[in-house]
This record gives C-alpha cells, sequence and structure tokens, in this order.
C-alpha cells in the first residue's frame, strides 16, 4: 500500500524544486510499549507497542504531527511536507522544536492485526488511536505540554480529537483535509464500498487469506480515483483519454503492500468519528485548513464553516482550487500554507496545564 499510495501521491502533487532535498536533522526511530491499554470495546492488550519518529532534540518545543489512514511517520517526512516546514527558518524548523510523529495503533510498525492476531486484534477507533498517542507523550516521552498538534486527512480528524479530548494540552491546534463532524454522506459511502468489496473476494476468507485479495488493488484505485485528486487537477494531468488509461495502468500495475486485515481495520476506524458534541470545549488557538476542492470534505456543505464558528479561537483558511491543487492530497504539499501556519505559531499564545 505504501508504494501504491507513493505512486498515487507522486503522480499527482506537483513538487516545488526547492523541496526536493531534506535539510532538516536525521529522524530518529523510537518505540514505547503502552501496559494494559484498553480500547473503547472494552478489551484490553498487555503489551500495545507504539512505534515513534522525532526530529530535533527534547529541549525543543514539541510539536505533535499526525498521519492519515494508511500512512505512518515515514509518510509525513516528504520533500512536500517535511521540507516544507522542518528545515532551519522554516515554520517548524527542527532546531526549535521537538517534532513527534507516532505510527497510529494498526499502522507502520505500531501493533496491528498483521503482527499475529489477524481479526482477533481488538477492533479500535480514533479515540483509542488518540487516547494512544497522548499515552505516548505523556507517560512514555514525560511531555506535559505540546505547542502544537498538527494531522493531515485521518490525522486531521485525531487533531480534532486531541483537542476536545484533551484540551488543555497544547497551545495551537491545525486538523487539515478534515471536518469535525460525523463520517458520513459520500466520504463514508466510498469507504464502506472499498471495504465491503475486499471482504467479499473469496479470497479474503473471512480474514484468513493466505495470500493478499486480488480485489484489493481495485478497490484502493477506484477509492483514491473518486475521492482525491481534484477535478481541475485530473482535467490537467489527463485530459485525454489515452492520458486517463494510462494513469489507471500504471496504478494498476503498482504492488499493493498493505496486509488486507490491516486495510481494512484502519479505513473502519473512521466509522463512529464524531467530535461534533464537544467543539466548544476547545481552547486552543485552531486554524483549520482545508482544500476547496477536497473531495472528502466538500466546502460547500458549509458544515465545517458552522461547527468552526462554535470554537472560541478558531479560524478555516481555505486553499483556493487550481490546476495546482489536487483535491484532498493538496494539504499534503506545506507550500500551501507554510505562510498561514508561520503566523499561527508567532501569534497563538503560550498556554500551561
Amino acid at each position: 500500500m505504501q508504494i501504491f499510495r507513493a505512486a498515487l501521491v507522486a503522480a499527482l502533487v506537483s513538487m516545488s524544486a526547492t523541496a526536493m532535498a531534506a535539510d532538516y536533522p536525521a529522524p530518529k526511530d523510537g518505540e514505547w510499549i503502552a501496559k494494559d491499554f484498553k480500547f473503547h470495546t472494552g478489551e484490553t492488550m498487555p503489551e500495545l507497542r507504539l512505534h515513534y519518529t522525532t526530529l530535533g532534540a527534547p529541549t525543543g518545543q514539541p510539536v505533535l504531527v499526525l498521519h492519515g489512514s494508511g500512512g505512518s511517520a515515514a509518510s509525513m517526512l516528504t520533500p512536500t511536507f517535511a521540507g516544507e516546514l522542518f528545515g532551519p527558518g522554516q515554520p517548524l524548523d527542527a532546531s526549535k522544536y521537538y517534532i513527534i510523529v507516532p505510527d497510529g495503533i494498526g499502522h507502520g510498525k505500531s501493533s496491528k492485526p498483521s503482527d499475529a492476531m489477524r481479526t482477533g486484534f481488538p477492533k479500535y477507533d480514533y479515540n483509542d488511536m488518540v487516547d494512544a498517542q497522548y499515552r505516548l507523550v505523556t507517560e512514555g516521552l514525560g511531555i506535559k505540554h505540546l505547542r502544537l498538534v498538527i494531522g493531515n486527512s485521518m490525522g486531521g480528524m485525531h487533531t480534532w480529537i486531541w483537542g476536545v479530548r484533551y484540551p488543555q494540552m497544547m497551545d495551537a491546534l491545525v486538523p487539515m483535509a478534515s471536518q469535525p463532524t460525523a463520517m458520513a454522506a459520500r466520504n463514508w459511502m466510498l469507504r464502506r464500498m472499498m471495504l465491503d468489496t475486499i471482504r467479499n473476494d473469496p479470497d479474503y476468507n473471512s480474514g484468513n487469506y493466505t495470500s493478499q485479495p486480488r480485489m484489493m488493488k481495485y478497490a484502493i484505485a477506484a477509492y483514491r480515483f473518486a475521492s482525491a485528486g481534484g477535478t481541475l487537477g485530473y482535467q490537467t494531468l489527463t485530459p485525454t483519454a489515452a492520458q486517463a488509461d494510462k494513469m489507471v495502468d500504471e496504478q494498476l500495475a503498482l504492488p499493493v503492500t498493505a496486509d488486507a486485515n490491516d486495510y481494512i481495520y484502519q479505513w473502519e476506524a473512521s466509522h463512529d468519528y464524531d467530535p461534533s458534541a464537544g467543539l466548544e470545549k476547545i481552547e486552543a488557538t485552531l486554524l483549520a485548513i482545508n482544500a476547496a476542492d477536497d473531495e472528502r470534505n466538500p466546502p460547500e456543505t458549509g458544515v465545517t464553516e458552522a461547527a468552526v464558528k462554535r470554537i472560541k479561537n478558531g479560524k478555516i483558511y481555505l486553499i483556493p482550487a487550481s490546476t495546482e491543487t489536487r483535491g484532498h492530497l493538496t494539504t499534503g504539499n506545506a507550500r500551501f500554507y507554510t505562510k498561514q501556519l508561520q503566523e499561527l505559531l508567532q501569534s497563538a499564545p503560550q498556554r500551561t496545564m
């Protein structure tokens, strides 16, 4: 899946030449075990492994960076994201900030179904994932307060939950490519169709497969093309049937490296997402960053705009759609909002617990 995802992003996100070289410090990997971790289902794991990556020194101001569905800390260390944010003089300069990027439950090198348990792995949701992140930050790393929590896509949804669930823990919140309302409408319908396609492949065999289901690559590609890339982006990249066919063929030719059970768990975890009831609890300065052409979070519904009005120190920055934006993938390219992020960090007051 990571190979597929990387290739799709490379095809759809335009990269600036200056972002191609990483100027930030070398990332460092870490691992921490959360003892007796209790899931929302009531199930408990005696040991939940949480992998994470850090950049910069622990003496810097702590910043938590949260990845999207199917991703990991590694998927945030791209030229268009880390290369635009973590270098000298950039908004999250790693010589000043201590950047923490965890692998969510079920993702990367953290505990996941494919380790051994398969469908016996506890069913986790986004609240569980955020609670695990909180324990990693506070118990594992001994951090009492964060300067910023910033996340993209699923990580953006996690950022909303952080603000509601742990309102005194941070100075600023930047949820991106997300909205603080129930997982529903086209976003969930497409997810449901993708997951049902995989489950109904005879190869899946109720999660007891011997090789990855053959329909996975088609389900994943269909969901990606339907929910990410941008209308103007696809028109620019594939203005003819031949070019569109070529893009589809290239994606289908790539190997899908995701484990089917891991993948189903990752996407199904969003089903009960809905932080809307607690938005008034948010105390941090909040900047929601979305793209005007985001297929999964269309601004024309007005739901995010209405929700942000309930937050005392909240506002929205909507990236205008253009031939350079890529729909839901747009916020993976930080050049679209480095100025707004820099201004937020300069103006958001420092708070203490």
